[in-house]
Order: C-alpha cells, then sequence, then structure tokens
C-alpha cells in the first residue's frame, strides 16, 4: 500500500501544469512561473479547499491567466545550475545573508497534523493550513480515508488494526457531523435577512467545529508555505533531526522540490560536514535530553491542574511599559525615566499609557514597541485542537510535550446536546485502546491514534504587543470555543493575576460574548463581497 496518493491529470492539463509546478504526481511541489499575486491568491484559496493545489488552480485560475507567453516552457525538469553570483557567494564564501533573498512557495499535501506542527515551527516563513471547520473529512482521496498509514505501522503486527480503528474513526466523524449539523439547523433559525447559503455554511462550519476533536493526529492536511532559502535551510534541517519517520521522508521530497528552484541555497543540507553535523548535533541533543528527564522524573502525568496558568510574568511590569513608552520622546536615559515613572501618580501613568495607545479604531491598530518591554508565560492544558491554532502564532516561543491520551479529553456541550456523547466517547476510547497498543514498539508514530479531542501540554511565551494581536484575534466572535476559552483565561489572568490591569484593558477588541453560530458575520461579509463584486 502506497503511502501518499498521487494525482491523475488529463493529457491537457499536464500541458498546462508543467508550466507552473516543479511535478505533477507527488504531495510536494514547488510553484514557479506564476505572478506572486496569484501565488498568494492560490494559497489563500487552499486553506478553505478541499481540492489540491493544482486542481485548484485549474478548476478555478486557469481561466483568468494569459498562459500564451509560458508555452514551451517545462518547469518539472528543474534547475541545471544556479546563478553563477550565488554559488560564488554562497557556497564559497559561505555568506548567509544572501540565502535571504530568494524565496519559494512550497505545496505540502497529505501531511499528517503531527507533521504540520513541524513545518509550521519556524517563525521566519509565512503558513497557510488547510482548515478543519471548512473541511469535511469524511471525503475520500484515491478511495480511502485522509490519513497517514505509516510504512513501519503497516508493515508490523498492528498494521491491520491501525487501518480498521482509524477507518471506523473516520465512519464515526461522518456520521457524528450530519447528526450534529442537522442539530444546529433544528435549534438555530435562520435570520430573516441570510440566504440559505450563509446559513448553511455557518451551520456547517459548528457542525465541524463540534466534531473536529473526533478526528485523529494523522488526519491528512495540505500546507501551503512561502519562505527564504535561509529557512528553508533551517527548516529542513529540523526535520531530519525529527525522531518521527515522517518527518524525515518528507524533508527529503522537499529537498529535491526545492533544489529544482534555489538548488544554491540548499547545498549544504545533506553535505556531512555541515548539514549532516547540524541534524546530528539536534538529534542527539533532543535523544539526550529525553532519556536524562525521564530518568530523573519518569512518566507521572499531573492531575488537577488548570487549563490556564500565569507562571510567570514581572509585577513592576506596567512601570517599564510607561518607561519605554516614554523613552523615544525624551532626552533621558531609560534608568533615569524609570525613576521619574515610578514617583509618578496612577493618573499621570495611566495619561501616558493612554496617548500611547491612542484610539485603537480597528484591532489591527497597534501600538509600538514599548509592549515589548514586558512579557507573560503561560502553561496551558487544551485540546489539541485549540493548540493547533495558538501554535501558528510564530512570535513568540512556543514548546509542546508529546500528543498522548493521558490528559483525557474535552467533548463539546453541543455533541452531546445532539444526541452523540456515546458515540464521541466511543471514538475516545478505540484512539485510546490504539495508543495504548503502538506506544512500546512506535513510541513517536502512537501519536497518529490520538483523537484531536484529547489535551495536550505546552508553553507559550510571549510579550504585551503579541498578547495584543493574539488575544484579541483568538476571541473573535468567529472563532473556536476551545481556543476563544483559552485566550479569555489569558487575558484574565494578565489583568487580576498579574496586576497589569492597563494593559489588559489596552486590549479593546476581545470579544467576550458567545455567538450562536461563530461563522455567521463571517458568512455575511463574504456575501456582501460577492454580491458587490458581481454588480
Amino acid at each position: 500500500m502506497t503511502v501518499y496518493i498521487p494525482e491523475v491529470f488529463e493529457d491537457g492539463e499536464v500541458e498546462i501544469l508543467k508550466r507552473y509546478f516543479t511535478n505533477l504526481d507527488l504531495p510536494v511541489f514547488a510553484l514557479v512561473n506564476l505572478p506572486e499575486v496569484v501565488k498568494g491568491a492560490l494559497f489563500a484559496r487552499y486553506s478553505r479547499s478541499p481540492k489540491s493545489l493544482r486542481r485548484l488552480f485549474l478548476d478555478e485560475f486557469v481561466n483568468d491567466l494569459d498562459l500564451t507567453g509560458d508555452i514551451g516552457v517545462d518547469a518539472t525538469i528543474g534547475i541545471d545550475k544556479a546563478e553563477a553570483l550565488y554559488e560564488k557567494v554562497f557556497v564559497e564564501y559561505g555568506d548567509d545573508s544572501v540565502a535571504q533573498l530568494g524565496g519559494v512557495h512550497l505545496a505540502c499535501e497529505q501531511a499528517s497534523n503531527l507533521l504540520t506542527k513541524i513545518l509550521e515551527w519556524g517563525r521566519l516563513m509565512s503558513y497557510l493550513e488547510q482548515s478543519t471547520r471548512y473541511i469535511n473529512y469524511d471525503a475520500r482521496l484515491g478511495g480511502r480515508y485522509r490519513y497517514y498509514r505509516d510504512p513501519e505501522i503497516l508493515s508490523g503486527p498492528y498494521g491491520t488494526r491501525y487501518v480498521g480503528d482509524m477507518d471506523r474513526m473516520f465512519d464515526s466523524y461522518s456520521s457524528l457531523v450530519q447528526t450534529v449539523t442537522e442539530h444546529v439547523r433544528k435549534s438555530i433559525p435562520r435570520g430573516i435577512n441570510d440566504s440559505d447559503f450563509v446559513y448553511r455554511q455557518a451551520t456547517r462550519a459548528k457542525g465541524l467545529d463540534a466534531v473536529r476533536g473526533i478526528l485523529p493526529a494523522s488526519a491528512l492536511s495540505n500546507v501551503g508555505i512561502f519562505g527564504t532559502g535561509q529557512a528553508y535551510e533551517q527548516m529542513l534541517l529540523r526535520m531530519r533531526a525529527h525522531a518521527l519517520p515522517e518527518s524525515r521522508q518528507y524533508a527529503d521530497m522537499m529537498l529535491t522540490e526545492l533544489r529544482k528552484v534555489i538548488p544554491s541555497f540548499l547545498r549544504r543540507v545533506d553535505v556531512a560536514e555541515r548539514g549532516g553535523k547540524w541534524s546530528e548535533y539536534l538529534s542527539t541533543n533532543a535523544g539526550n535530553m529525553s532519556e536524562l528527564i525521564d530518568s530523573m522524573m519518569g512518566d507521572t502525568v499531573a492531575s488537577d491542574v488548570d487549563e490556564v496558568s500565569l507562571i510567570d510574568f514581572d509585577p513592576d511590569g506596567e512601570n517599564k511599559l510607561v518607561a519605554a513608552a516614554c523613552y523615544q520622546y525624551s532626552h533621558l536615559p531609560e534608568s533615569q525615566i524609570r525613576m521619574k515613572v515610578e514617583a509618578m501618580s496612577v493618573a499621570d501613568k495611566t495619561d501616558i499609557l493612554n496617548a500611547y495607545i491612542g484610539n485603537r479604531d480597528n484591532r489591527r491598530h497597534r501600538p509600538g514597541r514599548a509592549f515589548e518591554s514586558i512579557d507573560y508565560r503561560f502553561d496551558v492544558l487544551s485540546d489539541y485542537g485549540a493548540f493547533r491554532d495558538m501554535q501558528r502564532h510564530r512570535l513568540l516561543t512556543i514548546e509542546w510535550q508529546p500528543l498522548t491520551p493521558y490528559h483525557g479529553y474535552s467533548r463539546p456541550e453541543l455533541v452531546d446536546a445532539a444526541g452523540g456523547g456515546e458515540m464521541f466517547d466511543e471514538v475516545m476510547a478505540r484512539s485510546a485502546s490504539l495508543y495504548d497498543a503502538l506506544a512500546a514498539d512506535y513510541p513517536y508514530q502512537a501519536s497518529y491514534a490520538v483523537s484531536m479531542a484529547y489535551r495536550i501540554r505546552y508553553v507559550m511565551q510571549f510579550n504585551a504587543r503579541e498578547a495584543m494581536h493574539m488575544l484579541e484575534l483568538r476571541s473573535g466572535p468567529q472563532g473556536h470555543p476551545s481556543y476563544r476559552r483559552v485566550a479569555l483565561e489569558m487575558h484574565k489572568q494578565i489583568s487580576e493575576k498579574a496586576g497589569h490591569h492597563a494593559v489588559a484593558a489596552s486590549m479593546s477588541h476581545m470579544t467576550t460574548e458567545v455567538p450562536e453560530l461563530e461563522r455567521l458575520e463571517s458568512e455575511r461579509r463574504a456575501e456582501s463581497k460577492r454580491s458587490a463584486k458581481d454588480q
């Protein structure tokens, strides 16, 4: 049984596609010979479509493009040799900054949800991942459900059980999505001004949101990535050092495709004394730490802990923030500014912060870098689905522990209200049982079996400026309930536990109300834009 399902195209489609994609049958490929705005639009549409990128290009983009100038181009044969200047400067002289000058749009398809988190680890790249709230995962790919089939597991004693259990979990997902969506449509009437399309889209998204926790981490996703040569080099070195076999195998496919576009920037990745040593360093450190911490702390699992805990902050943070806000408008050293701030009244400090923050008509209006002078560190225990969304914020430090069933799971109230609680629990039991069976022989691949409703522990550290961006965004009315809850609790603890009331108050676009249909306003806006465009 093959790991990846190759796409099949008609002859005429092949003639078009080979001008713009570096291969036509593998799940990893680069986009070339297209305007940047087209590549960006493709990736934006990609995250909300069940289609592969190449099929999406054929179905929704080709007819709007002039392709005549690209006749005779064949991107699938790659590039034999990079620009001579890059070869000389980058390879001979080792100037890493040169590798920041060339970027690539890379499509990464049929990647497990474990792999997507590895792909999205780097800060200095852009990612768009297929959303579980727009894509119904009971759609099949090549006649089979969309989950990763690890070759080692399938060829071992648990191969038949793995496929059987996964298929049953996806069967339950398909059934429960229908049940919950029907319940939502019976419970929430359509607005008098809403079209049937808007209503059905919003109610479908609510059903998919509630049931996505059934999906195992093996569920496949598509990720669009844009990054520089240097960022890709770092990504490949990490992936080659990772203990998950899928990561190492996928890195090889990525390297092959990237070398068709930016070969010089990636010369060092598999050079034994350069990239080889680097990946070995990362792998050795991870292995040594795992063994050492296991010997010291064992595998004890904590119980009775809060979902969100603010574990580190600066009690004097607001004074430091006020001083930082004053700095660029003063002629004093920061040490003297801080002394003046500490002697100010609360009213004076409030006036300074209010002036610095200004009138934020839009949540995208954010004050300056003075808000980067204080940090917060949170320990979070949320379901894996919420973690997937919180993890995408890159201007922070985030680290996470292995995904297991040991921290319990979250079952949405909506599932209970629809009468699906028993089926949900059956899937969770099946997931945990399969994990336990795999864990001894496949300690890293066993996490494929864990459903996304199970909780995972992770730590997030970020400054107040990033807090403003992240918490306002993730508390928004269209957000998933599981991560909205985390964002609201973080905001509350910044105000009450840290005592940073002014910082919390500056986040004036937090949303505390719980909407009936999270995606309704977004769908209304989308339809309004479509209508305006058609007029």
